[in-house]
């Protein structure tokens, strides 16, 4: 369950940080380039992925 939290976690965190930069229109050439929700979205759902990946990783380290 832990190694899922992390990867989870990782895969959010990444997700939301490339919606972010897409709804900033810094990464062109995609229907969400310059759409101001995914600006507001990504740092929510990479915030969010940042957290799971936290919790995970302080789990995997308590139970060693």
């Amino acid at each position: 369950m832990n190694l899922f939290m992390i990867i989870l976690g990782a895969v959010l965190a990444v997700a939301g940080a490339i919606w972010t930069l897409q709804g900033m229109g810094v990464l062109p050439g995609s229907v969400m380039s310059g759409v101001t929700m995914w600006a507001v979205i990504g740092p929510i759902v990479a915030l969010g992925g940042l957290a799971l990946l936290w919790v995970g990783l302080a789990r995997r380290r308590r139970s060693r």
